[in-house]
């Protein structure tokens, strides 16, 4: 068995020092990699800073006197708490964790990761509570040259869209009127309450109808939530031929989900496959689950943002392209590899050294 001399520890100090400068070396060589489809995430980022950025100086020309302390960023798209189209209590820190325009990035990856080619037909349906990711989900599909089948609810949670006189579809209409998105609603519903604004006031049930007959889309309000789900199945349905590659919903629109609680069953993200077994009253989400159509789900944003790595309402906005889902910090690998190697040939030369001048004292002894 081999034991080092005495003799070998100066050799060995040495050869620590040199092992620690070589670790050093290595990690400081560290670079910075594009992710997998850098270039479409980045496009979507910019696009989605630039349809809030749209709507943040249509409210300063309208005289909108912002929120500093709710809308820190002043981005117009942080709502007030209450008004007569508030349908449901709204977390504050989720909707101003949606400003970041990064978060179309998360979409743009989703969309790869579901295999969707451009010219591919996504089903879509949002809700007023938070604008901003209904902006980001469009520019990414905008982005990968998606076809877009959008229906939505206009009621929004707290500090969603719940201006009555600027609601999510007036935001559509101002974005495609500045030919940012081509994207519009085919039908909309008033949401809330079984989809149909229970809960709310009739001057806020009747001021959700005025801003869809505004906007020149078709009012979806059946005498139940069961018939909402059915005539929002089929709009979707006979929408280009009813070809739907994928399902998106962003919020917690009661005709997507069913029931809110079904909601809370299925974490954000990409499903491929959904198990609906257990889902009593499905909606629209479910039901094309239940037809194999893989679905996104976005409704908690915070979680979904912790497993990104994106910031927690952050205050300035990042700017677009920055953050873990564009670069990644990787170590050098042919650096690792020759540090590496040069650490391996100094410690076979020291054990060689070391043996010969044991072998040479045993000689010697004789």
């Amino acid at each position: 068995m081999y034991i080092p001399s005495a003799h070998s520890k100066i050799s060995v100090i040495i050869l620590l020092i040199i092992a620690v400068g070589l670790f050093l070396w290595v990690h400081n060589s560290r670079v910075w990699v594009k992710e997998k489809y850098y270039e479409e995430k980045l496009q979507a980022a910019e696009l989605t800073k630039m349809a809030t950025d749209a709507i943040r100086e249509y409210r300063i020309k309208q005289g909108y006197t912002f929120d500093e302390l709710n809308d820190p960023n002043k981005s117009g798209l942080i709502g007030e708490k209450y008004s007569l189209i508030t349908t449901d209590r709204g977390d504050l820190t989720a909707k101003l964790t949606t400003l970041n325009p990064n978060i179309s990035a998360i979409i743009v990856d989703f969309f790869q990761k579901a295999k969707l080619k451009k010219g591919d037909v996504i089903a879509v349906n949002v809700t007023g509570s938070m604008p901003a990711l209904n902006i980001a989900v469009l520019s990414a599909a905008k982005v990968l040259g998606l076809d877009v089948v959008l229906i939505s609810s206009v009621g929004a949670s707290m500090f969603g869209a719940t201006d009555p006189y600027f609601t999510w579809l007036d935001m559509e209409t101002l974005l495609n009127e500045k030919n940012i998105f081509s994207y519009k609603s085919v039908a909309a519903s008033i949401g809330g309450g079984r989809d149909l604004g229970r809960g709310l006031s009739k001057a806020g049930r009747d001021l959700i109808v005025e801003a869809v007959d505004r906007n020149n889309v078709e009012l979806i309000q059946e005498k139940s939530i069961e018939k909402n789900i059915e005539r929002k199945m089929e709009i979707f349905e006979n929408t280009y031929n009813g070809d739907i590659a994928l399902y998106v919903n962003i919020g917690g629109g009661l005709s997507s989900l069913g029931d809110a609680v079904n909601g809370r069953l299925l974490p954000p993200g990409l499903h491929k496959r959904v198990l609906t077994r257990n889902i009593p009253k499905k909606g629209t989400m479910f039901l094309f689950a239940e037809k194999g159509v893989p679905v996104i789900h976005l409704l908690d944003v915070r979680a979904l943002a912790e497993e990104y790595n994106l910031p927690i309402s952050p205050v300035p906005l990042p700017e677009p392209g920055t953050g873990a889902m564009f670069l990644e910090e990787r170590y050098n690998l042919t650096v690792t590899a020759i540090a590496l190697a040069i650490l391996v040939i100094l410690i076979m030369i020291v054990i060689f050294f070391d043996r010969r001048q044991q072998q040479f004292k045993e000689e010697n002894a004789k």
